[in-house]
């Protein structure tokens, strides 16, 4: 019976408990579908507002500058080469890369032995042209004289043979005389073309003798050059480069031996589009002499040359684009042909013109404004150029209006923005402080103190503000809600 009357008490408090779960059970699930079919109302949207950076767009008159870059160039260079042939016996000490020279100044002499020879030939050969002509002279002068006797001895056999006739004519001479007469003044004639003759060869010797001298005093003139030629002699004032030759080495005629250059002359060349190129013409089209600032970086340090254009390259170059502009440098000090710089033109003004960041304007050349409420407003402008990070810009109703410094994806037309103007400084507010109560500003220096994980900076900085009258509301904060209290 015991056991019969337990088993019965096991099996109601089973069924007993079965029961309270599947009544817990459904109270679980009522309570769940009824969550489920509650109304939820979100809470209302709020409006998100960017801050941006905003500056006010001035219209004016702006000097655009060009940029490029190109390479420093002298306006004179020389190459030095040697106009006759031989061996080097006297070098300059100046003579050497980066060596200055002055003008007229001698460099290099070549061995002058053959040329001075030479030399001599030809005058030697000028002394005897000259002594021809003194001796042709002297012929042509006998030559001439014995003619006019020959001529004097025709004209007198001529007379005597018109006197016969007249005798003859008057019966009084016979004709052997006159014959006689007749024949010797027809060998007189013959005597006067003879002489004429010897004065023809006589000029024609003495021509000859002037074109033996004027060859003579050329060979003498080309001598003395080939003479002159041993010695090279700086034409200009400047710095050698290239320089190959030494004392006593054998050099060929019209063999390189140095370059001469000028380092007070220089100008720097650089090549612009055409685009960029045109802007630089005046309205007949001709090259205005714009203003041009060369700078070379050199460890850190800039060199600046100033300069105006002077040319411009009249051909564009084989594979080339553009136009190679060509300017001279008015102070260049440290400056070195074969440099290679950055070159700024200042460009003809510009008229009616904003200067904006390079951020500001999107790919379709529109900006944001600010309208009405601090909601922006897109405008449509006219890029005029690009100056590094700012543009030159155009646009009906832009001039006064406040632009966005930079866009970004989250903003667009409509977009309400709160403006940050250069102008207006925001102050940071002041931190909020709080008195602490003896109990409660001991408790917090103890925390600090027995704190191993904080920095001994930091603790000492905390317990230093935890000392003054006021302490910082947002430190008393934290260092509670560390506590847990």
């Amino acid at each position: 019976m015991r056991f019969l009357r337990q088993s019965l008490i096991g099996l109601v408090l089973a069924a007993l408990s079965l029961g309270l779960l599947a009544y817990a059970a459904q109270l679980v699930g009522g309570a769940v579908q009824e969550y489920m079919a509650r109304e939820t109302k979100a809470p209302p949207a709020r409006e998100r507002v960017f801050a941006v950076g905003v500056v006010r767009a001035v219209s004016g008159t702006e000097n655009p500058i060009l940029e490029s870059f190109g390479e420093v160039k002298s306006r004179r260079t020389l190459e030095l080469r040697a106009a006759t042939g031989g061996r080097v016996v006297t070098l300059s000490d100046a003579f050497e890369d980066g060596g200055a020279v002055q003008a007229g100044s001698e460099l290099i002499r070549i061995d002058p032995a053959d040329a001075q020879a030479d030399f001599e030939r030809a005058e030697a050969d000028m002394l005897d042209a000259e002594a021809e002509v003194r001796d042709a002279e002297r012929s042509i002068a006998l030559a001439r004289d014995e003619e006019a006797a020959a001529q004097e001895q025709a004209d007198l056999r001529q007379r005597v043979y018109e006197r016969q006739v007249n005798l003859a004519e008057r019966g009084v001479g016979t004709a052997a005389n006159t014959e006689t007469a007749e024949l010797a003044a027809s060998a007189a004639r013959q005597a006067v073309l003879s002489r004429r003759q010897a004065v023809s060869q006589a000029e024609a010797r003495m021509d000859q003798t002037q074109t033996r001298l004027a060859r003579a005093r050329i060979a003498l003139r080309e001598a003395e050059k080939e003479l002159v030629d041993t010695t090279l002699i700086a034409p200009f004032d400047g710095t050698l480069s290239d320089t190959n030759v030494v004392q006593g080495r054998l050099v060929s005629a019209n063999e390189k031996l140095a370059v001469l250059i000028d380092p007070d002359m220089l100008e720097v060349s650089f090549r612009v589009s055409t685009a960029q190129y045109a802007r630089l013409l005046d309205d007949a089209g001709a090259l205005v002499p714009a203003s041009v600032t060369a700078t070379l970086d050199v460890s850190g340090i800039d060199l600046t040359a100033t300069g105006i254009i002077s040319r411009a390259s009249v051909a564009v170059g084989e594979g080339q684009t553009g136009r190679l502009v060509f300017a001279r440098l008015d102070q260049s000090v440290g400056f070195k042909p074969g440099d290679f710089v950055t070159v700024n033109v200042q460009e003809p003004p510009l008229d009616e013109v904003v200067r904006l960041p390079a951020a500001a304007l999107d790919s379709s050349n529109t900006v944001l404004v600010l309208g009405e409420d601090d909601r922006l407003e897109a405008i449509a402008v006219t890029l005029v150029r690009r100056q590094g990070d700012d543009v030159l810009v155009r646009g009906a109703g832009l001039a006064g209006r406040e632009v966005v410094e930079a866009r970004s994806p989250l903003l667009g037309v409509g977009i309400a923005v709160r403006p940050l103007r250069p102008d207006v400084a925001e102050v940071p507010a002041e931190p909020e402080m709080l008195e602490l109560s003896a109990e409660r500003r001991a408790k917090l220096v103890a925390f600090v103190e027995a704190n191993q994980r904080m920095p001994e900076e930091a603790k000492a900085r905390v317990l230093a503000s935890l000392s003054e009258t006021r302490v910082p509301a947002q430190m008393v904060a934290r260092l509670e809600g560390r506590m847990g209290g």
